[in-house]
C-alpha cells in the first residue's frame, strides 16, 4: 500500500542506487538498436551544480531518457573539464593558506598536487548531477587530462602544426596581470565604470601653433602611440593625412593615417593608435603599417621602452604621471565623465590588457570554412534557427585563436626548443630529440593549452579517438548538442571546425540552444543581486522532480526562464496530485492486468479515456522531438491533472461504487492501465516519483520503468464517438460550474437544469455524471424560460439554470458594482501613470512591463465581471 504522503529524498536516492547498480544507464556497443548520442557539455572538475546546469542537464536528460524508452541504444556521455585556470587558483588559494606558492614546489611536483585534490575534491559536481536524475553512462566516464584524451590533444596539435594550421606568433592577447597568463573572452568580464575621457593636444611636426587633439580613457598607453587615425572622408583632416605629430613626452615622431576606424562623429574625429595595447589599434596599425611599441611588462608597469621617469610605475600611477606632464606642457584640454565597459577577469578580479605577446594560435579561418558550409548546407541545425545568425556572425569574422597559457595545470605544449630557438614539435620528446638530432639540448615549452582546445575533441576524443574503437564508429557523429548561447563560439563552433577536420564529419546533428534561466523578474542571477536560486536548495524542499518538471515546463524555445519558487511549488503539487490519484487507484484495487487489451473496452468513458491516452503520447512524442519541451510538460500536465484525475476518476466512481461487476473490472483494468502510460509518458521528466509508482503498483514488472517501451499510439483506438460524447459531457459540466462561479451560487446550492427542446440519448446516458459533477438537483425538458434565469448555450443546444431560489440578485448586483467600481480605479491609475513621460523615462523597463500587464490583467477582468453585471440586469 502506498504511503500517505510522498518523500522524495528517500526514494531519489533508492532509486539513483538501484540503476546505477542494474548498470541501466549503459549504452551497448554491440546493441542491434539505433543509437542515440549526446555528449554532456563537461562541466568544470572545480564546479558546483547551478540552475543552467539544473536546465540543460535536465533538458539533455529527458532526451536521452525518452530515446532510451523509444528503443534505441542510448548513450549519454559523461566527463568533467580539466578547468585549466579554475583549477590552478583551488589548489594555489588552498597553498597560499600555509605560506606557500606553486613556486615553492616546482611545476611537477605542484601538477601532482592537483591531481591530488581532483581526487580528493573533483568528483562534487558528478554527486550532483546523480542528484539530479541525470541518467549518465558513467561507466564511460571522461576526463578532459586523462590519458586517453591527452594523446588525442597532443596528435591534434601536432598535426596541425605540421598542415600549417597552428603557429606561433606576437599578437595582442587579453594578458591578465594577476595569474601572468593570457585568458580567452570568456573569461573576461565587461564592467560598467565611471571612467573619464581625457583630452590631449598634440603638435603637428614643421607647424608651430597646430595641433590634433584627441581624447583618451588610457592616458598612459599615450607612452606607445605610434599613430594618429582620423577618417578618411573627414575634410577636417583631409590636408594633415601623410604629415607628423609629435607625441608629447615622449618626442616621437609619429604619422597621421586615414582609416575608417576613426569616427568623425565621435569626440574629435582624431584618434590616437597604440596598437601594442588595443585590439583595434592592432588592427590599423596593421593596415596602416604603424609601429608596434609595447610598454608594460607582464605585470601591467611600465617597461623599458617608455621614458625612464616612467619605467617601473604601476599603470594607474603612469595615467596620474602623464595627464600632470601633459597640463605642464600646456597640451591639455578638458576631461569628461565617461560611463564605459572596462574588462575585468572573471578569476583574477583586476582589470585585463590587450598585450603583445608570443602565443600559439590556431588559423581559425581556414577550419571555419567547412564549419560555416555545414550550417549553411543544413548538415548541421540549429534550434531555435535564429541562433545560426549568430554561429555566421562570429565565424564569418573569425580572428586567429589563441590556444596557449602561461599556467601549469593543463595539457602541456608538445614543443621543444633547442639553444638557438628552433622548435619541435611533436607528440613525445623521443620524436623531437630523434628530429633535432642526437646531443642536442631541448627545452619543452612551458605554456599549457587553452581549456577550450582539449574541450574542442570532445565529441570524438572521449570515444576513443585517435585509436579507431568501435565506440568512435558507432556513436560519431552524435545526434544533438543541448547548450546555452554563450558558448556558441568558444565551444560549439570550434568542435565544428575540428569535427570536419579530423573525422570528416559534424560532430552533431543538431545544436540545440536553450535560455538562460533568470529570477522571476526576469533579471539575471548573480551574487552581488543576491538573487541566485540555488538548485540543490530547491530539490531539498520540493523534491527533484518539481524542479526538473518545471524547468521542461518553461523552457519555451528562444524565452528566458523567469524562475520563481512558486512555479517549483506549484509542480510539487501535481507530483502529490499523481501520487494521490494513485493512491486513490489503489484503494479501488485498479491493479495492472497482465496482457490487458485496451481495445476490449465497451464503456463510452473508458474508450475515451484510451484514445485521450494514446492521443497524449504522440503529443508529448512529436514535442519532445521537436525540441518543444514546454509543449511537452504542458502535454502531459493538462492530460494527468486534467482529464484523468480531474474528469476520468471522477466519471469512474459512479462505476466503482455501483454493483454491475462487469463495468467495474473493465473500469479498474483501463484506470491501471492508463496509469501505467502516465508513468512511461512522464518518466523521462519526473524519474523519480514514475519509477516508484510503477514499482509498488504493480507485481511481477519486466523491470525498471526506465526501460520499458514508450507507448504506443495506435490510431484504431481513438473512438470518435466516444471523444465527442466524452468531451460534450466535459464541456456541459464546465459551462455549469462556470456560470455558478461567475453569479456567486453557494457551493452546497443545487438548482434543476432545463434543457430547451427533447433531451437527447447523450443526455440520458450520462445525466447521472452531470447531477453529481455540476451539482444540478434533476434535469428536465422544457420549452420556456422562467424568470432568474440563466441561458448557455453548448454545441448549439440552449441549457437554462434557474438561479432565483439559490442567488440573491440583489445583494449580489452590489457585490459586483463594488468589485467594477474598485478594477476601474486601479485601471485608471495605471493608464494615468503609463500616460506620464516621466515615469516611462525613469522607472526600469521591467516596472513598466509589469504595470503593462497588470493594465491587460484588470481589463480582462473588467470585461469579465461586466458579463455578470449585465447577466443581473436581464433578470
Amino acid at each position: 500500500m502506498l504511503d500517505k504522503t510522498y518523500l522524495p529524498e528517500q526514494v531519489e536516492k533508492k532509486h539513483y542506487s538501484n540503476w546505477e547498480e542494474k548498470n541501466a544507464f549503459a549504452a551497448h556497443t554491440d546493441s542491434k538498436a539505433d543509437p542515440y548520442t549526446i555528449m554532456i557539455p563537461p562541466p568544470n572538475v572545480t564546479g558546483s551544480l547551478h540552475m543552467g546546469h539544473a536546465l540543460t542537464f535536465t533538458l539533455q536528460d529527458v532526451l536521452i531518457r525518452y530515446n532510451r524508452m523509444k528503443g534505441k541504444d542510448a548513450l549519454w556521455q559523461p566527463g568533467t573539464d580539466h578547468a585549466g585556470i579554475a583549477t590552478q587558483m583551488v589548489v594555489e588559494r588552498q597553498m597560499a593558506e600555509n605560506g606557500e606558492t606553486r613556486h615553492d614546489y616546482g611545476r611537477e611536483k605542484f601538477i601532482e598536487k592537483v591531481w591530488e585534490w581532483k581526487a580528493e575534491s573533483g568528483g562534487t559536481i558528478t554527486k550532483q548531477l546523480r542528484r539530479l536524475g541525470a541518467s549518465l553512462d558513467w561507466e564511460k566516464e571522461r576526463f578532459t587530462m586523462d590519458e586517453g584524451l591527452s594523446k588525442a590533444v597532443r596528435k591534434v596539435f601536432v598535426a596541425l602544426h605540421k598542415q600549417g594550421l597552428i603557429y606561433r606568433d606576437k599578437r595582442l592577447v587579453n594578458w591578465d596581470p594577476k595569474l601572468h597568463t593570457a585568458i580567452s573572452d570568456l573569461e573576461v568580464e565587461q564592467r560598467e565604470v565611471n571612467g573619464k575621457m581625457w583630452y590631449f593636444k598634440y603638435p603637428v611636426e614643421g607647424q608651430e601653433g597646430v595641433y590634433v587633439t584627441v581624447g583618451t580613457t588610457r592616458p598612459e598607453t599615450m607612452l606607445g602611440d605610434t599613430g594618429v587615425a582620423v577618417h578618411p572622408d573627414d575634410e577636417r583632416y583631409a590636408d594633415l593625412v601623410g604629415k607628423n605629430v609629435v607625441l608629447p613626452i615622449v618626442g616621437r615622431v609619429i604619422p597621421i593615417v586615414a582609416d575608417e576606424y576613426a569616427d568623425p562623429e565621435k569626440g574629435t574625429g582624431a584618434v590616437k593608435i597604440t596598437p601594442a595595447h588595443d585590439f583595434n589599434d592592432f588592427e590599423v596599425g596593421r593596415r596602416t603599417n604603424l609601429d608596434v611599441i609595447n610598454i608594460l611588462d607582464l605585470n601591467a608597469k611600465i617597461n623599458e621602452n617608455a621614458p625612464e621617469a616612467y619605467q617601473g610605475l604601476d599603470r594607474y600611477d603612469a595615467r596620474d604621471k602623464v595627464v600632470q606632464e601633459i597640463t605642464d606642457l600646456g597640451l591639455f584640454v578638458k576631461v569628461e565623465e565617461n560611463l564605459m565597459q572596462v574588462p575585468y577577469g572573471d578569476r583574477s578580479g583586476v582589470v585585463i590588457e590587450p598585450w603583445l605577446t608570443d602565443q600559439w594560435f590556431v588559423d581559425a579561418k581556414t577550419l571555419a570554412k567547412p564549419a560555416i558550409e555545414a550550417v549553411e548546407t543544413g548538415k548541421t541545425q540549429f534550434v531555435p534557427k535564429h541562433w545560426e545568425n549568430t554561429y555566421y556572425e562570429w565565424m564569418r569574422n573569425i580572428q586567429p585563436w589563441c590556444i596557449s597559457r602561461q599556467i601549469w595545470w593543463g595539457h602541456q605544449v608538445p614543443a621543444w626548443y633547442d639553444a638557438e630557438g628552433n622548435i619541435y614539435v611533436e607528440e613525445t620528446l623521443e620524436e623531437a630529440q630523434a628530429k633535432a638530432g642526437a646531443g642536442v639540448e631541448l627545452t619543452r615549452d612551458s605554456d599549457v593549452l587553452d581549456t577550450w582546445f582539449s574541450s574542442a575533441l570532445w565529441p570524438f576524443s572521449t570515444l576513443g579517438w585517435p585509436d579507431q574503437t568501435p565506440e568512435l564508429k558507432r556513436y560519431y557523429p552524435t545526434d544533438v548538442l543541448v547548450t546555452g548561447f554563450d558558448i556558441i563560439f568558444f565551444w560549439v563552433a570550434r568542435m565544428m571546425m575540428m569535427g570536419l577536420h579530423f573525422m570528416g564529419d559534424v560532430p552533431f546533428t543538431t545544436i540545440y540552444i536553450h535560455a538562460l534561466v533568470r529570477d522571476e523578474k526576469g533579471q539575471k542571477m548573480s551574487k552581488s543581486k543576491g538573487n541566485i536560486i540555488d538548485p540543490l536548495d530547491i530539490i531539498a524542499k520540493y523534491g527533484t522532480d518539481s524542479l526538473r518538471f518545471t524547468l521542461a515546463a518553461m523552457a519555451a524555445q528562444g524565452r528566458d526562464i523567469k524562475l520563481a519558487e512558486s512555479r517549483v511549488e506549484g509542480y510539487r503539487n501535481f507530483v502529490t496530485k499523481m501520487w494521490n490519484a494513485s493512491r486513490y487507484c489503489e484503494m479501488n484495487e485498479c491493479h495492472p492486468v497482465e496482457n490487458f487489451d485496451p481495445a476490449s473496452c465497451n464503456l463510452t468513458v473508458n474508450k475515451w479515456i484510451v484514445g485521450k491516452t494514446l492521443d497524449t503520447a504522440d503529443k508529448v512524442s512529436e514535442a519532445i522531438e521537436a525540441y518543444r519541451f514546454n509543449d511537452s510538460a504542458n502535454a502531459i500536465y493538462q492530460f494527468a491533472w486534467g482529464t484523468f484525475c480531474d474528469w476520468y476518476l471522477e466519471f469512474s466512481k459512479p462505476i466503482l461504487n455501483g454493483d454491475n461487476e462487469e463495468d467495474k473490472a473493465e473500469t479498474r483494468a483501463t484506470a491501471a492501465w492508463v496509469l501505467d502510460q502516465i508513468l512511461h509518458i512522464l518518466h523521462p521528466v519526473m524519474p523519480y516519483v514514475t519509477e516508484e509508482l510503477y514499482e509498488q503498483l504493480g507485481e511481477n514488472r519486466p523491470g525498471l520503468l526506465m526501460l520499458q517501451q514508450w507507448p504506443q499510439g495506435d490510431s484504431s483506438l481513438i473512438n470518435e464517438q466516444a471523444n465527442q460524447e466524452m468531451d460534450w459531457v466535459v464541456r456541459l459540466i464546465t459551462e455549469i460550474r462556470g456560470v455558478r462561479t461567475e453569479m456567486n451560487v453557494p457551493p452546497g446550492a443545487k438548482m434543476p437544469l432545463l434543457v430547451k427542446g427533447s433531451l437527447s440519448d447523450e443526455i440520458g446516458r450520462n445525466g447521472g455524471l452531470i447531477q453529481r459533477m455540476a451539482r444540478v438537483s434533476e434535469i428536465n425538458s422544457t420549452d420556456d424560460v422562467p424568470k432568474g434565469a440563466v441561458q448557455v448555450i453548448v454545441d448549439d443546444v440552449t441549457y437554462i439554470l434557474p438561479l432565483a431560489d439559490v442567488v440573491d440578485f440583489a445583494a449580489e448586483k452590489t457585490r459586483l458594482e463594488k468589485v467594477i467600481s474598485k478594477l476601474n480605479d486601479e485601471h485608471g491609475k495605471i493608464e494615468k501613470k503609463l500616460a506620464n513621460k516621466g515615469f516611462l523615462e525613469k522607472a526600469p523597463q521591467k516596472v513598466v512591463d509589469e504595470q503593462r500587464e497588470r493594465q491587460v490583467k484588470i481589463t480582462q477582468d473588467l470585461v469579465k465581471q461586466k458579463e455578470a453585471l449585465d447577466r443581473l440586469a436581464s433578470f
